[in-house]
C-alpha cells in the first residue's frame, strides 16, 4: 500500500468537523496519515482538531496558520509541510466536510498504485447510474459551464477541476506545483493544473498522460458550505489571471 498525507484545510469549521469521522477512519486506517491545517479560524477550530489527534498523534498532524490564507494557501502550505516531513508516497487534499466520504481514499491511491505513470488522481463529480452524487442544482450546471470554459481555455479535456478530493504522488516535480503562493484565491486547482503544463513544456499530450479523472461513487452538498454561486464569477475572472500568467 502507499503511504499517504492528506492535507484537510479548515476555516472556521469548528461546529460542523466532523471529529468522530475522522477519528473512525485514522484508527481503521494505519497507511493514512493527516495533516489537519488550520487556515487562521476565527472560531475554535484549532482546539477541535486537537481533539481528533487526541491519542492519534503518530498518524495526526496539525499546521497553525497565524492568518487566513484562502483554501489554496492552506492546501499549499500542507502540501509543503507533508513534503518537507517524508516518508510518503503520495500527499492529497480532502474538504474538511466530507462531501467526498473519506473512504473513497483508498479508491483514489488504488488508481495510482495501479498505474505507475499517473501523477495526478482527481475526484470527478459525475451523476451516473448506480453512483450517488448530490449536488445542488445551481451548482451543478454553474460547474459544468465553469468546466468547459476552463477545459477549452487550457485544452485539456477534464470534467472536474473544482472537486475537493485530489491526489499527488510523490515525485521530484510535485514541489515546483506549489512551490510559489497561487495567484488566486478561489481556483488554484486550475492553478495547479497551468503549472503542470508549464513544468512539461506544454507537451499536452504528456499531461494529458499524469492525469487520472476517478469517478467518485458518493458526493453530496454539505450545509454550511462557503461556496455560494456569486463565487463563480470571481472564479471566471481568476481564470483570466491563470491564463495570463501561464499560458499566453
Amino acid at each position: 500500500m502507499l503511504r499517504l498525507t492528506i492535507v484537510v484545510p479548515c476555516y472556521n469549521e469548528a461546529l460542523r468537523f466532523p471529529v468522530e469521522r475522522f477519528r473512525d477512519y485514522v484508527q481503521s486506517r494505519e497507511d493514512v496519515r493527516f495533516l489537519l491545517v488550520n487556515d487562521g479560524s476565527k472560531d475554535d477550530t484549532l482546539a477541535v482538531l486537537a481533539r481528533v489527534r487526541q491519542g492519534l498523534e503518530d498518524r495526526v498532524s496539525i499546521f497553525d496558520m497565524p492568518q487566513n490564507g484562502g483554501k489554496g494557501e492552506a492546501v499549499r502550505h500542507g502540501i509543503l509541510e507533508a513534503l518537507d516531513k517524508g516518508g510518503s508516497d503520495a500527499i492529497g487534499f480532502w474538504d474538511a466536510d466530507l462531501a467526498t466520504p473519506l473512504e473513497a481514499i483508498p479508491e483514489l491511491a488504488g488508481v495510482l498504485e495501479e498505474c505507475p505513470d499517473i501523477e495526478m488522481v482527481f475526484g470527478a463529480r459525475v451523476k451516473l447510474l448506480g453512483r450517488k452524487i448530490e449536488r445542488l442544482l445551481i451548482r451543478h450546471y454553474l460547474g459544468r459551464v465553469f468546466a468547459t470554459v476552463v477545459s477549452n481555455l487550457i485544452q485539456l479535456p477534464i470534467y472536474d477541476t473544482q472537486c475537493g478530493a485530489k491526489i499527488f504522488r510523490v515525485v521530484p516535480g510535485t514541489r515546483v506545483l506549489f512551490a510559489e503562493p497561487f495567484c488566486t484565491r478561489w481556483v488554484f486547482d486550475v492553478e495547479i493544473l497551468a503549472r503542470l503544463i508549464l513544468r512539461e513544456q506544454r507537451n499536452m499530450a504528456k499531461v494529458q498522460g499524469l492525469i487520472y479523472e476517478y469517478p467518485l461513487k458518493q458526493w453530496e452538498d454539505v450545509a454550511g458550505s462557503k461556496v455560494k454561486p456569486t463565487d463563480f464569477l470571481k472564479a471566471f475572472k481568476d481564470i483570466l489571471k491563470i491564463y495570463g500568467k501561464y499560458l499566453r
